[in-house]
């Protein structure tokens, strides 16, 4: 039984600090793509920048440049530009 110990705590240790926030992470960012709206500044997982124009069921219409229309899936969105531009 005390050989276990250990490996127990391991497991605990890895569970707090890695597990736990990913999960708040993944919490969050849903929480950001179900309240999107037009007119959000967003960032892609991509790397693209731009304004949602039109939200469908399982993807986004951004416009990233004048005329430039770009139909991106929900789970591409890593957040909105100004909420990153103030936790800094």
């Amino acid at each position: 039984m005390t050989q276990f110990i250990p490996l127990i705590l391991i497991v605990l240790v890895f569970y707090f600090l890695i597990v736990r926030p990913q999960q708040k992470r993944q919490r969050d960012l849903q929480a950001l793509i179900s309240n999107l709206k037009t007119g959000d500044r967003i960032i892609t997982t991509g790397g693209i920048i731009g304004t949602v124009t039109q939200m469908r069921e399982t993807s986004l219409l951004i416009r990233s440049a004048d005329k430039s229309i770009i139909e991106i899936a929900r789970s591409a969105v890593a957040g909105i530009q100004g909420e990153e531009e103030e936790k800094k």
